[in-house]
């Protein structure tokens, strides 16, 4: 398991905060059922690179004054113009730990259906689950290279792969669907124009 290592942070001083992202390191909380709240700091680059290793929704041990706990990433917050991660919420988890996320899809590959004129529409970017600490995927994909105009996967196509999650949507909602035309663009009218269609 990746190990990030924390520290103790006294205040919450704008001037502290400022002081403490200067040099790399990112202000956080971390809560759980198990322990009272307490204000640290971590390192920046050693959390994106835990993240990198272990995923969105991975668990990361958090070493805090010689002792350890098992934590996700809960939530965090990006400077609206330098997306720099400005705050960031761990949350105590253990393997038995049922933990109520939010999970994105991904889009892979062109399908057949747009090679032939249709337009990929993804309807859901996150998925509301509820799954064990351990059983939370870091994201969905879902691969349409061979998906033709009128193909649609819904929300029950996906559960089957995830059987370990509880869904928070009506199976017969559409992530993504092939649509049977591409929308017209500004370009697309210029261009008729130009032609003198």
């Amino acid at each position: 398991m990746n190990t990030l290592v924390a520290q103790e942070r006294k205040d919450s001083k704008k001037s502290t905060l400022k002081t403490l992202r200067n040099d790399g390191e990112i202000p956080a909380v971390v809560y759980g059922r198990d322990i009272n709240t307490e204000s640290i700091f971590i390192n920046n680059s050693d959390l994106l690179k835990v993240i990198k290793s272990v995923g969105r929704n991975g668990i990361i041990s958090l070493n805090l004054n010689e002792k350890s706990e098992n934590v996700i990433l809960r939530d965090y917050q990006n400077d609206p113009v330098t997306r720099d991660l400005l705050h960031v919420d761990f949350l105590q988890v253990d393997k038995h730990t049922e933990i109520d996320t939010k999970v994105s899809v991904f889009i892979k590959g062109t399908s057949n259906g747009e090679k032939a004129g249709g337009v990929a529409k993804q309807f859901l970017h996150e998925l509301d689950i509820t799954a064990k600490a351990n059983d939370i995927p870091d994201s969905i994909e879902i691969d349409i290279t061979n998906f033709e105009i009128g193909h649609t996967v819904q929300v029950a196509e996906i559960k089957k792969d995830y059987s370990n999650c509880t869904f928070h949507h009506e199976d017969e909602e559409t992530i993504v669907m092939i649509d049977y035309v591409k929308l017209v663009t500004e370009e697309d009218i210029s261009n008729l124009e130009v032609s003198g269609v």
